[in-house]
């Protein structure tokens, strides 16, 4: 039997923007910012913080990321915001995005986007700073920056490249292209897509797979991964023979190698 989402009592948001419940050992994450569910100066601030909140609570494994309702995941930045053309405004805010998606993207545990509509802008920065999208097929994912002059100044650049290669990510900010679900897994942007309304019970159900996980190994796996995007192989393989032999510090690595053993589910501690 799934698990029914309850108010995560461990913390009172920053913002009420940010909609936090927990599912198990997840953080289900709801922007909550209508009509577009848009990035300000709060919810990135509260993003923040959140984050560091849920690094050090041993309970939570997972976070799932989504918009409320049916028709907006986040279209990113409020434009109002630039509409003066406040130069210390601007770099005030580019801070805040890089700060926020910075720390999501380093979150200790697995993160999902499920994306139930427009993920445009800072809204599809957003996803791509999760480990995973679960995407439904009428969502609608761009970067149209520079069709108001602006570009992606929260890793869009950076993590599109990373994910779909050059072209893809040129004809995405160049050209101004968007793609639904469909196409967004298959150039590889999105890992799944799946049909309205269901993302957010895909994503949940895929966190809960993370719970059967050690959530130490996990930690560390999620580092070695990412490591590769910026460091030489061969650097990242003698690591990750150290870091094999580091896991046997933690009582999770003797509960996990045992229960198997015994044939038995392991009842980790995150420790």
């Amino acid at each position: 039997m799934e698990h029914v989402p309850q108010p995560y009592t461990a913390l009172v948001p920053r913002t009420d923007k940010l909609v936090v419940q927990k599912v198990g050992h997840t953080a289900l994450v709801t922007i909550d910012n209508p009509p577009a569910h848009t990035w300000d100066s709060d919810t990135l601030h509260g993003l923040y913080e959140l984050v560091d909140h849920l690094n050090h609570d041993p309970e939570i494994y997972a976070v799932v990321l989504t918009g409320r309702g049916n028709q907006f995941f986040s279209a990113g930045a409020d434009l109002k915001l630039f509409a003066e053309g406040d130069k210390a405004r601007a770099r005030m805010l580019a801070r805040l995005f890089g700060q926020a998606f910075e720390a999501l993207r380093d979150f200790s545990g697995v993160t999902i986007a499920a994306i139930n509509g427009y993920a445009l802008g800072g809204g599809l920065e957003c996803a791509l700073a999760c480990d995973i999208r679960i995407a439904e097929r009428q969502a609608q994912l761009g970067l149209p920056e520079a069709g108001v002059g602006l570009l992606p100044c929260a890793g869009g650049t950076q993590a599109l490249s990373w994910l779909v290669g050059e072209g893809w990510a040129k004809r995405m900010i160049l050209c101004g292209e968007r793609v639904d679900g469909v196409k967004a897994e298959r150039i590889g942007l999105a890992e799944e897509v799946v049909e309205e309304g269901q993302a957010v019970t895909t994503a949940l159900r895929l966190a809960a797979q993370v719970a059967r996980q050690s959530p130490l190994a996990v930690r560390h796996c999620k580092q070695l991964i990412q490591g590769a995007r910026h460091r030489p192989m061969n650097s990242m393989l003698t690591e990750e023979r150290e870091r094999f032999v580091d896991l046997f510090d933690a009582e999770d690595t003797l509960e996990g190698i045992n229960a198997f053993l015994d044939k038995r589910p392991p009842q980790w501690t995150n420790r």
